[in-house]
């Protein structure tokens, strides 16, 4: 079978919908994982519509004045800030705690602005004429005059736009094909791995329903962290395996009842014992998706798109390239997972260049297992 050498695809599959040739022989798709971001959707115009949901949301609260790309910018400076004196403090900042963080710090900002105006123009001086100790006092007031139920009201708006945005954005051809794979895999298990905390069981109209578990890094702080210390570590010998085993345990739970309804016994107990049925992961990623779950057992599929997509997330590796507007590594974790994306490109079991290759290729990793 020949090889398109510009997306690494196979011939055969082609940009229009069709019928894949399905598996005759091989073993059986047991679990089907996706990383989400720039995977099933362009994580761009989702960041973007997230973010447009946190000025609105600030406004309404009496925050206004901000523009979408003031959450990014202030995220960007509270890591750099902390980096300055801890770098691996900053590399285990999840993106849901900057993005708190950078709530909070818009909220003192404009609430400082505020407090000095008034005392200002009750002294009947320009700001620029008030005296150290009163800016002083005004920040320190600042930091306790802030509601924590505000700041997680503005968060779970972003969070809920990000959800509503996704389902929007979806790639056109997602849902078709994960019909697709669902009629020629019916006994499949498919879950969600992702270092954010977009869910695609909340996404209720278009993904929920193909999806049984979701896994985000965000929910075992301690193995999050230690990864991003390794990966900002000299060595940089960071491994994500704990991610990636975690959501195999979970496809052995769910197999595990499964298996017992299908037999109409009693639930067996889950002996984590090996499953002979094979586990493919998906993803846009070379270091996060293919290294990772590789090191975890799982066939990968790297999902390495035409332009008409929008992928952005790869470019944060492409020099020639600006970073991503939504990106907030810094230069030193950039360098690591460089090295990582080397170290992944054997790791490769596939490679597609548009959504409608997806299930030709899950069934060729099967014939060749």
């Amino acid at each position: 079978m020949k090889i398109n050498q510009s997306t690494g695809a196979t011939d055969t599959a082609t940009e229009s919908p069709a019928l894949s040739e399905k598996n005759t022989k091989g073993k059986s798709l047991g679990l089907l994982t996706f990383d989400l971001d720039d995977t099933l959707y362009p994580i761009e115009s989702v960041i973007d519509a997230a973010n447009s949901a946190f000025a609105a949301t600030m406004e309404k609260y009496g925050y206004s004045g901000l523009t979408p790309w003031d959450i990014v910018k202030t995220g960007i400076l509270i890591r750099e800030e902390i980096a300055a004196n801890d770098p691996q403090a900053a590399a285990v900042l999840t993106h849901t705690k900057i993005r708190e963080l950078a709530i909070r710090r818009e909220m003192e900002n404009i609430m400082l602005e505020q407090k000095l105006q008034e005392t200002a123009d009750d002294w009947a001086t320009p700001v620029s004429a008030l005296a150290d100790v009163v800016v002083a006092h005004a920040k320190k007031w600042t930091r306790t005059a802030v509601s924590p139920s505000i700041v997680n009201a503005v968060l779970t708006a972003w969070e809920m736009e990000r959800h509503h945005a996704a389902e929007k954005h979806l790639y056109p051809e997602i849902l078709d094909v994960l019909k697709q794979i669902k009629e020629e895999h019916p006994d499949v298990v498919i879950g969600a791995v992702t270092d954010g905390r977009a869910n695609p069981m909340f996404m209720t109209f278009t993904l929920g329903p193909f999806f049984d578990f979701s896994m985000s890094w965000e929910d075992d702080q301690g193995g999050r962290s230690k990864f991003f210390r390794e990966l900002s570590s000299v060595e940089g010998n960071a491994e994500l395996s704990w991610i990636y085993d975690a959501a195999y345990e979970k496809y052995m739970d769910l197999r595990s009842q499964m298996d017992a309804i299908d037999a109409e016994a009693p639930q067996p107990k889950n002996d984590s014992a090996e499953d002979d049925r094979v586990w493919i992961h998906i993803g846009d990623d070379l270091a996060y998706d293919v290294g990772g779950s590789a090191s975890s057992g799982a066939k990968t599929i790297l999902m390495e798109l035409a332009e008409k997509y929008q992928q952005t997330a790869r470019h944060r590796f492409d020099g020639s390239k600006p970073q991503p507007s939504w990106s907030l590594n810094l230069s030193g974790e950039l360098e690591s997972r460089q090295v990582m994306n080397e170290a992944a490109e054997e790791m490769v079991d596939k490679r597609v260049g548009f959504v409608t290759q997806l299930p030709n290729a899950i069934n060729e990793i099967l014939e060749d297992s």
